[in-house]
């Protein structure tokens, strides 16, 4: 149980700090770049999709990884053990969008509980994010 809970804890500060640096980057270029400002706020929001991406792959290896060592438990269903499924799976856990086609037994499920709320409050990060950056520039359209 100690192992899961760093696996868990290691994912969700590996997340956190991927939104942390992608948002820091976005924010760092958008004022130094020759672009107008209806492009500045596309590449923000472009930016934030693909830092969260990002955070679904992370957890999307972790379910593809996880599902193979029986220790952990096991996901079925409409599910094949492929990578594509696990980040499909991470997919719907992580915008808590749960279609219910893939089922997570044994421990494994404590990761999806960790996923929903990080994604939760990753996305509401995210668009605190970009009303703050649409209204630095919305003014400049």
């Amino acid at each position: 149980m100690l192992e899961l809970f760093a696996i868990n804890t290691l994912l969700l500060v590996l997340a956190v700090l991927i939104h942390y640096e992608c948002l820091y980057h976005i924010t760092s270029y958008l004022p130094k770049s020759p672009f107008k400002p209806r492009s500045r706020i596309l590449i923000g929001v472009l930016g934030a999709i693909f830092a969260h991406i990002l955070e679904v792959w992370l957890f999307g290896a972790a379910y593809f990884l996880m599902h193979s060592h029986d220790s952990y438990g096991y996901l079925s269903g409409n599910f094949d053990g492929s990578l594509w499924d696990s980040i499909y799976f991470s997919f719907t856990v992580y915008t808590t969008l749960g279609f219910g086609d893939i089922e997570v037994h044994g421990p494994m499920r404590f990761l999806t509980g960790i996923e929903s709320l990080t994604g939760l409050v990753l996305i509401t990060w995210t668009a605190s994010f970009l009303y703050l950056e649409m209204r630095r520039y919305w003014n400049m359209l």
